[in-house]
């Protein structure tokens, strides 16, 4: 291990945005909640607690070692992190280290309060939970046990919500929920109008599950049928038009509902036999089966580049490396990991899905001085993505060999039917021939494939500050933030790509970089050049259009699905959700979140509007920092609703998740 005591005296490539979190949310503290490590420690910790699950498949001291290593390395370079619970939770007592799971929902009162008894066990555990309420009756049914009448699968999810807020994950998490209900549920109005309320759930996502059937409706302007749930027999209809008019009201007003297609999920569910994708977990990325649960980790593209400033390149050999290094670092991940309950453990085993996706995908584009809305731009995400799920698969078959294939293989997607060539024949990115995604199939056809599901694009709003990256596949939100740092120094804090970028191209300025921090965004500056105002784009530059494209061509090689937030300018109408939503549809996306700015009675991730107060003098900062959200402003409304549990500032929201900007505390991931 003397090699790798000498790597961890090497300092740490972090920033101090990036330390901070860390020291607020991740490090090990003593019994006055003092950190008892430093970042260098937590991440050794991760990585020899991975590289220790080698041992189970054969692996001797010397070759665990070596892993070690490289495990440290590509996770202290930034070249990948695992999610939350993993960085938290790996080498400690608790020992859980998955994100997200789901758990089914019984209709019966016994079933039901085992489910909130179970979600209270996965939130101490620091995991998130996502249900499905479509078994329930609906209101008002009769039930012949007791004669009485059923109170709804609305009146359950206030119980999961109370519960929920008496749970405190060890100081670290807060639960978060997903709560979905199936649009031909017989009280699908009643929910969608649940949240109408900002105040009300306040510890769920909500989203309804769409049907094809009920698409076809819409398109058609006729009714669809409701169905209840206990007996699949009609009970009577809706306007389609009427419903998804509401939908998006919703939307408009406050970002809920969200919406997902359910068929489209569960066409590409892997494991058919065992169950019906019913529901995900609190974003919406990870579509999973009753008792499933989902590990996740993110590479960080901005640094998967070759070249220098001006002649940026891919450099798809690092790509790779780091892929197959994730795959088994994940995988590594289900063979220690401490599950809460039994049902997970087993179903997590016998199915082994991971979810591997990216962060830092702007700053890619910024440094390569490709437009985020742009053809090219979403021809490299596919690009990208699908040398990804390639060689997350490559990596899967070896872990195969070495391994076994996993437990539900029989009867799966990938048994016996040449799944890879027929998924996406005639649909090469330009990076993966067909040719080769048949050869993949041979390869699974003689030795299985370690994992039902490899890929998942995720949100990363805490892990991307720990990597100084852009998070997940979104746009920059500003380019520009003004932070009050303390004592009323306020500081100007300049995404570091666009500022040598600025500097190099001679338009730098602190007057400039002042003006730009009122909105974030360079479009309506005469200073900047054109090119520059084409590569550096925020996300309110970005029509829904191209945002829904891009997640597009993220998803088509992402096994699970795509978290990502179409943002809309405060005076977008109602049409313009519309229209995003049946974009989506077309375009085969699982899911959609969208948020019109200032749509919520606190305003997420604020940017100084221009006629709110007259810009402050500012302390330009020493170093430049890599891309870090402006501390926000005081609520507009005092409830603790909309306050970190943590640190007591204001949550924003982003990549369809609550994330506190300043220690970093994620309702999500």
């Amino acid at each position: 291990m003397s090699q790798l005591t000498d790597c961890t005296e090497e300092k740490l490539d972090l920033s101090q945005n990036a330390i901070k979190v860390l020291e607020k949310r991740y490090l090990k503290r003593d019994a006055q909640g003092k950190p008892v490590e430093e970042p260098k420690d937590l991440f050794l910790r991760v990585a020899s607690t991975l590289a220790e699950a080698d041992k189970k498949f054969g692996s001797t001291q010397e070759e665990v070692d070596e892993t070690t290593k490289e495990f440290y390395d590509f996770i202290t370079k930034r070249y990948f992190m695992p999610n939350s619970p993993t960085l938290m939770n790996a080498g400690r007592e608790l020992g859980q280290l998955a994100a997200c799971f789901v758990l089914p929902v019984e209709d019966s009162l016994e079933g039901i309060f085992e489910t909130v008894k179970n979600t209270a066990l996965i939130h101490k555990s620091g995991g998130g939970t996502g249900f499905s309420f479509s078994r329930l009756r609906p209101k008002n049914d009769v039930v012949r046990s007791t004669m009485g009448v059923s109170s709804g699968p609305v009146s359950f999810m206030e119980v999961f919500n109370a519960a929920t807020e008496a749970v405190k994950q060890g100081g670290t998490r807060r639960g978060a929920n997903m709560g979905i209900l199936r649009i031909d549920h017989p009280d699908i109005l009643d929910f969608i109008n649940c949240k109408s309320d900002n105040f009300k759930l306040n510890n769920f996502n909500i989203s309804v599950a769409i049907t094809d059937k009920f698409m076809e409706a819409l398109k058609a302007n006729t009714d669809y049928e409701l169905i209840h749930p206990r007996t699949k027999q009609p009970v009577g209809k809706l306007n389609a038009k009427a419903v998804f008019d509401l939908i998006v009201e919703g939307a408009w007003k406050n970002g809920e509902p969200g919406i997902i297609f359910i068929d489209h999920m569960n066409s590409d569910n892997p494991t058919p036999l065992i169950g019906e994708i019913e529901s995900t977990n609190p974003c919406g990325e990870v579509p999973l089966l009753p008792y499933e649960a989902c590990n996740l980790g993110s590479i960080n593209l901005g640094l998967m580049l070759k070249g220098e400033e001006g002649n940026y390149s891919v450099d798809w050999d690092k790509l790779a490396k780091v892929t197959r290094m994730a795959i088994h670092f994940l995988d590594n991940v289900i063979a220690i990991n401490n599950y809460p309950l039994p049902q997970i453990s087993e179903m997590v085993q016998n199915n082994r899905k991971i979810g591997l996706g990216v962060m830092g995908w702007a700053d890619m584009l910024m440094k390569m001085g490709i437009a985020y809305n742009s053809e090219e731009g979403t021809k490299l995400a596919s690009q990208v993505m699908e040398f990804i799920d390639y060689e997350s698969k490559v990596k899967s078959i070896e872990l195969s060999k070495e391994r076994g294939r996993f437990g539900n293989f029989k009867g799966s997607v990938y048994d016996g039917k040449n799944f890879l060539y027929n998924k996406y024949k005639g649909k090469s990115a330009g990076i993966i021939t067909d040719e080769m995604w048949a050869e993949l199939d041979k390869q699974i056809e003689q030795f299985g494939i370690r994992n039902a599901t490899t890929t998942c694009i995720a949100p990363t709003g805490t892990i991307s500050m720990i990597a100084s990256a852009s998070g997940g596949v979104e746009p920059l939100f500003g380019l520009v933030f003004i932070r009050d740092v303390m004592d009323g120094t306020i500081m100007m804090e300049i995404n570091p790509i666009f500022e040598q970028y600025a500097r190099k191209h001679g338009f730098y300025s602190d007057e400039l970089m002042k003006k730009i921090s009122i909105d974030g965004t360079a479009a309506h500056c005469d200073q900047v050049p054109e090119e520059a105002k084409k590569i550096f784009v925020a996300a309110h530059d970005v029509s829904p259009y191209w945002h829904v494209k891009m997640q597009a061509a993220f998803q088509l090689h992402t096994d699970n699905a795509v978290s990502k937030t179409v943002n809309f300018e405060e005076n977008a109408t109602r049409k313009d959700v519309a229209d995003s939503y049946i974009l989506a549809y077309e375009n085969n996306l699982k899911g959609i979140t969208v948020y019109r700015n200032n749509s919520r009675q606190f305003q997420p991730m604020n940017l100084e509007k221009k006629d709110d107060k007259k810009m402050p003098e500012i302390k330009a900062i020493d170093e430049p920092k890599a891309e870090t959200k402006v501390e926000l402003p005081e609520a507009q409304h005092e409830g603790e609703e909309h306050k970190c549990p943590e640190c007591g500032a204001v949550l924003g929201y982003g990549e369809g998740c609550f994330i506190c900007l300043n220690c970093g505390y994620s309702g999500c991931s």
